[in-house]
C-alpha cells in the first residue's frame, strides 16, 4: 500500500524567486510555471504529483524566435506566464515586457504550444501590446478567450485600467471580434493577473489587486455571462495579508484556482517572507499553496473558515500517495556539456558567445564579455538563492592580463544591487582579491560603511594578495542580513574576508524605493572583460549548500 502524503504542506511550495504561479493539472501531474522577468531561458515550469514535492522539468523560451531579452531593463522580460492544456496539448501564454520606468509597458504577449512539458514549443504567435499579465481559458463549448490587464499610459488615469476580454481563432492563429473590458476592479485597484474559470453556471474572474507588495490581494468575481458583467464576492477578498504585517507570508496574491483529481480545491498564490526586523525578501516572490473550498452560495472560500482570508504557512495535504523526486547534488562538477537545469544567465538567447562546457572538459569556461551593469550580453552563470541560509563555493583558474578583466563570484539581484567577491590585476600585474559592491544606484565601491555592530571594513587600499598562477577556491556564506565572502588555495585553510556585507541590499525592495524590482537573489559565477580581449575564466565546480534556519 502506498504512503499517502504527511498531513500538512509546508509553504512556500517553490522557495525563492519563483513568482505569479499558474498551475494546470493533467491526469495525476501538476505543472506550474512562474515568471522569469530579465533571466533567460523564460517561464520555469515545476512538476508534482502529490503538491508538497516539486522538481523543475523545464524552461520553454529558451531561443531567439520564443525570446530575445537583450537591451531590456531590470526587472521586464517575462512577466506572469499562463499555463493550460486542452486537446493533447500544453498552452502557454507569456508576456515580454520591453519597458519598465516612464508611462508606457511596451508589453507583448505571445502564445506558443507543445505536446510534452519538457519538449520543443512552437513559435510564437503574436496576441496584443494592451498590457500584461495575459491568460487564456478553454470554455466547455470549445471557444478560447485572451484576457489580460490593460494599461493606460494617459496622463491622471488609472493605469491599471481594467480587464480585457477577446476571442481567439485558433484556425486563424490571432484574435478575432469584439474586445470587451469586463471588469475594472475593486476600490483596492492595481487590478492585474486575470483568470477565468466555469464553475455551476457561473464564470469566475480571479485577479490580483493592492500592488505586488505588502497591500497585494486576490478578488473573485463572477457572472453568467463570459463578459460580464461581473459582481464582486461581498465577502470580501479571497485572500491578503495586507493587514496583518505581523505574518510568515506576506505579499500574498496573484494565483490561480485548481482541484485534485479527486475534487479537492485549491490555490496557489505569489508570497514573499521578509527578513526579520525589516520589510526586505533576498528570497524574492515565492509561490504558496492554501487550501480552498465552495460555499452553498457558490463562493470559493479559503478552508480555514475562521482566517478570514489570511494565508496560513501550514496547509492540509491532498488525499494523494507521496511522491519524493531524487535529490539533487549539491556540488556540480561541469562533467556534462550541458548547464544543469538550476543554473540561469541574463537576457540574451545566445550563451555559446560567453559559455563552453566542452572547450575545457570538466569544467565551465566564461569568456569575459561586458560590465555586470550591462543590458546586453555579459558572462554570468547563476541560480536561485531557496534559503534564508545557505553557503556557495565554486573554483576558478582565472589569470587576468589587466585591470579591466574580472572574475569571480557574485551574490546578484539585478545590475544595480549586488556583492561581488572578484579576482583581477593591478598595474604592475599583480593578482589580488577584493570585493564590489553596489546598492541600487549604479555607484560601485570597493567597501562601504557597515551596520552597528558588524566588522570594521578592511581599508580600500588593502587587497588580498594571490600567487601569479593557481586555482583560488571562493565560498559565500549566507544568514539572514548578512553576506560573508572566503577564500583559499587549496580548499581547506579558509582566509574571510574581515567585512560583513549587508545582504538584505539583495532584495527588491532595497535600493531606489519600494515596489521598483520583481526578482530574487542569486548566486553564481561571473566573467567580465571591458577591454574587449574576451579573457577567460574556467570554474571547476560550484556547490549550494542550505543549513538550517536558527
Amino acid at each position: 500500500m502506498q504512503n499517502t502524503v504527511s498531513n500538512m504542506i509546508q509553504n512556500p511550495i517553490l522557495p525563492g524567486f519563483n513568482p505569479d504561479p499558474s498551475i494546470v493539472v493533467v491526469g495525476s501531474d501538476f505543472y506550474i510555471a512562474t515568471s522569469t522577468f530579465e533571466w533567460y531561458p523564460g517561464v520555469q515550469i515545476h512538476h508534482s504529483k502529490d503538491l508538497k514535492n516539486w522538481r523543475l522539468v523545464s524552461r520553454p523560451l529558451n531561443r531567439e524566435s520564443l525570446l530575445d531579452m537583450r537591451g531590456e531593463p531590470d526587472s521586464c522580460g517575462i512577466w506572469a506566464p499562463c499555463i493550460s492544456y486542452s486537446q493533447g496539448k500544453f498552452h502557454l501564454i507569456y508576456t515580454d515586457v520591453k519597458r519598465f520606468d516612464g508611462n508606457f509597458k511596451d508589453a507583448h504577449n505571445y502564445y506558443t504550444t507543445c505536446e510534452t512539458i519538457d519538449g520543443q514549443w512552437s513559435d510564437p504567435v503574436y496576441m496584443n501590446s494592451s498590457g500584461f499579465d495575459p491568460s487564456l481559458f478553454h470554455d466547455d463549448d470549445g471557444k478560447m478567450w485572451f484576457v489580460n490587464m490593460v494599461w493606460d499610459h494617459r496622463y491622471q488615469r488609472n493605469q491599471f485600467g481594467g480587464i480585457l476580454l477577446q476571442e481567439y481563432c485558433p484556425k486563424q492563429k490571432k484574435l478575432v471580434g469584439e474586445i470587451k473590458n469586463i471588469f475594472k476592479g475593486s476600490k483596492l485597484a492595481l487590478t492585474e493577473a486575470p483568470h477565468l474559470y466555469k464553475r455551476n453556471g457561473y464564470y469566475y474572474l480571479l485577479t490580483a489587486e493592492g500592488g505586488t507588495f505588502y497591500t497585494h490581494a486576490m478578488t473573485v468575481a463572477r457572472s453568467k455571462h463570459i463578459d460580464g458583467p461581473y459582481e464582486l464576492d461581498p465577502y470580501g477578498y479571497l485572500l491578503t495579508a495586507k493587514d496583518n504585517q505581523h505574518l510568515g507570508l506576506q505579499r500574498t496574491g496573484h494565483g490561480d484556482l485548481f482541484d485534485t483529481p479527486s475534487g479537492e480545491s485549491y490555490l496557489v498564490h505569489l508570497c514573499g517572507r521578509p527578513l526579520a526586523g525589516e520589510r526586505r525578501c533576498p528570497l524574492g516572490r515565492e509561490t504558496g499553496l492554501q487550501k480552498t473550498y465552495w460555499t452553498d452560495d457558490n463562493w470559493v472560500r479559503l478552508e480555514n473558515a475562521q482566517s478570514d482570508g489570511l494565508p496560513e504557512m501550514q496547509v492540509p495535504a491532498p488525499k494523494l500517495p507521496e511522491h519524493p523526486w531524487p535529490k539533487q547534488n549539491k556540488r556540480c562538477n561541469f562533467d556534462s556539456t550541458t548547464l544543469p537545469i538550476e543554473f540561469q544567465w541574463l537576457r540574451t538567447p545566445f550563451p555559446e558567445r560567453f559559455m563552453s562546457l566542452d572547450t575545457r572538459p570538466g569544467y565551465l569556461r566564461l569568456t569575459g564579455r561586458e560590465s555586470i551593469g550591462s543590458l546586453y550580453e555579459h558572462a554570468l552563470i547563476a541560480r536561485r538563492q531557496e534559503a534564508f541560509v545557505y553557503q556557495a563555493q565554486t573554483s576558478l583558474d582565472f589569470k587576468p592580463s589587466n585591470f579591466q578583466q574580472t572574475a569571480g563570484l557574485i551574490c546578484y539581484y539585478n545590475t544595480s544591487k549586488f556583492h561581488y567577491c572578484y579576482i583581477s590585476v593591478d598595474d604592475s600585474g599583480q593578482r589580488f582579491i577584493d570585493i564590489m559592491s553596489c546598492l541600487g544606484d549604479q555607484s560601485l565601491c570597493l567597501t562601504f560603511p557597515l551596520r552597528e555592530g558588524q566588522l570594521d571594513a578592511c581599508q580600500t587600499d588593502k587587497r588580498f594578495i594571490l600567487p601569479e598562477n593557481g586555482t583560488v577556491f571562493l565560498r559565500a556564506s549566507v544568514k539572514h542580513h548578512t553576506l560573508q565572502f572566503a577564500y583559499s588555495l587549496n580548499e581547506e585553510n579558509w582566509t574571510t574576508l574581515p567585512i560583513n556585507l549587508d545582504y538584505s541590499i539583495i532584495s527588491d525592495e532595497a535600493g531606489g524605493g519600494d515596489g521598483c524590482h520583481f526578482t530574487g537573489g542569486f548566486v553564481g559565477m561571473a566573467c567580465q572583460d571591458v577591454s574587449g580581449q574576451q579573457c577567460i575564466a574556467d570554474f571547476d565546480y560550484f556547490e549550494y549548500v542550505e543549513y538550517e534556519d536558527k
